[in-house]
């Protein structure tokens, strides 16, 4: 009688799923290098691209966000909720006006406390957006 012996991996050898940022979700990006008034350093940023899209070639395009008050008076801020998950009061804003492409494997992006954002503010961004842009 032969006795067959089966042998499981190691989780770190099982094949791992590899993350990559979907819409809606909301990640951590480098906006650097910036110019002028863009946004400089690691901010919050609205993924609008699919994962399929940000798969095949490593661009994801979104917003940037941010907790700069200012944005309260801002016709292109859409707000965002209170940014409890970061221990801070603060309400943190998406900026339609300023749609962005970053290569988020170089840029090295991860996802950030905030998870993704609802579907109903989602739909808000996307329509403040298409104001500026006019796709439809």
């Amino acid at each position: 009688m032969v006795v067959t012996k089966t042998v499981t991996q190691p989780a770190a050898v099982q094949k791992r799923k590899i993350w990559v940022p979907d819409r809606q979700d909301i990640i951590w990006i480098n906006c650097n290098p910036q110019v002028g008034r863009e946004m400089r350093d690691m901010h919050p940023f609205l993924v609008l691209s699919p994962r399929m899209f940000n798969a095949k070639t490593s661009l994801v395009i979104g917003l940037p966000m941010t907790t700069a008050d200012y944005n309260a008076d801002n016709p292109f801020a859409v707000v965002a909720g209170s940014a409890k998950k970061l221990k801070t009061e603060k309400m943190s804003y998406v900026l339609c006006h300023q749609p962005k492409s970053f290569d988020w494997r170089l840029r090295n992006a991860k996802a950030h406390p905030l998870g993704s954002l609802s579907d109903a503010l989602f739909a808000q961004v996307c329509e403040r957006l298409n104001q500026i842009i006019g796709l439809v």
